[in-house]
């Protein structure tokens, strides 16, 4: 019969080899932004106020955001939203809105929202992204 002592340690040592694998995992979006032939990765986690993200700088013309909320007892929603940057501030040009996947189980190379282009008609920039779900492992 093991020894109280003995069953604590493994308790704890089983633990902490758990503690890995749920500390940091948390679902994300990534986003492919293609902006002038240039390439950028934009990754979210989920946030529980839209308020709390702010764009990305895309080139100079566009700003790109991605919110991931989470609100308990819901789906995760999932917005993709392009601003252009006017002068006299930001101005929202193309919003997509999505329940998050509940897996990863799209096409290679448009991911779960497709492929999108997003134009900027007063400069006249094009800006393109497709998204991809990243479950937590």
């Amino acid at each position: 019969m093991p020894k109280p002592e003995h069953t604590r340690l493994a308790a704890l040592a089983a633990a902490a080899l758990l503690l890995p694998l749920g500390a940091g995992a948390t679902d994300r979006v990534r986003c492919h932004v293609d902006y002038g032939g240039e390439t950028r990765t934009i990754e979210a986690t989920p946030v529980a106020s839209a308020l709390s993200v702010a764009p990305v700088e895309i080139g100079s013309f566009f700003r790109f955001r991605i919110v991931l909320q989470r609100t308990r007892g819901l789906p995760d929603d999932v917005r993709i939203e392009t601003f252009a940057d006017r002068d006299d501030g930001p101005v929202l040009i193309h919003q997509g809105r999505y329940t998050a996947p509940q897996r990863q189980g799209s096409r290679p190379g448009s991911g779960f929202t497709g492929h999108h282009a997003v134009y900027e008609p007063v400069r006249d920039g094009e800006l393109q992204y497709w998204c991809e779900w990243k479950p937590s492992r």
